[in-house]
């Protein structure tokens, strides 16, 4: 890879359900729902670890963590953060900056938006002020405005670190 710069891009989407832990960018949220899926199901960490592996084209989470494989049943998502890091500092990259888009209709998240920035640039290596995050609604549109969803889109820039 010769390329000073990349950039990535990442989404995802997990329903709401009884009797789960709502976990977003590893911030344990008090409610009555949590996000449905094969490991904790942390939007922000997966949406963040696709764009890190998109931008050096690398594929994407599930060809490394299989939504399948008993391995990652109710895995710590920080887990696959890291992993997807490391993968981009092999390839001799560093983050340059983080833009993270949070989509919650309920419940409101501003309270935990500090705690979120923080895990997230202590996982990418990263100062606080180079990882931004919106948190939005959806003003009552599709899944996530009805309530029944939580989405994340993240957009990353990385730079090389070697030649």
């Amino acid at each position: 890879m010769s390329h000073a710069f990349r950039i990535g891009y990442g989404e995802d989407i997990h329903r709401l359900g009884p009797n789960r832990k709502l976990i977003l960018a590893g911030v344990e949220i008090p409610y009555e729902l949590g996000l449905i899926g094969h490991s904790d199901a942390d939007v922000v960490f997966h949406a963040v670890s696709d764009a890190l592996l998109g931008a050096l084209a690398l594929g994407d989470i599930g060809k490394y963590f299989p939504p399948n494989d008993p391995r990652y049943e109710g895995y710590d998502s920080s887990l696959i953060l890291k992993e997807c890091y490391a993968m981009v500092q092999e390839k001799g990259y560093r983050l340059g900056n983080l833009d993270v888009a949070l989509l919650c209709e309920k419940p409101h998240l501003s309270r935990y938006s500090l705690a979120m920035r923080q895990n997230l640039a202590s996982l990418l290596s990263s100062p606080i002020e180079d990882i931004g995050l919106q948190l939005m609604t959806n003003e009552g549109l599709d899944a996530v405005g009805e309530g029944k969803a939580i989405r994340a889109t993240a957009i990353l820039l990385l730079e090389r670190t070697q030649k």
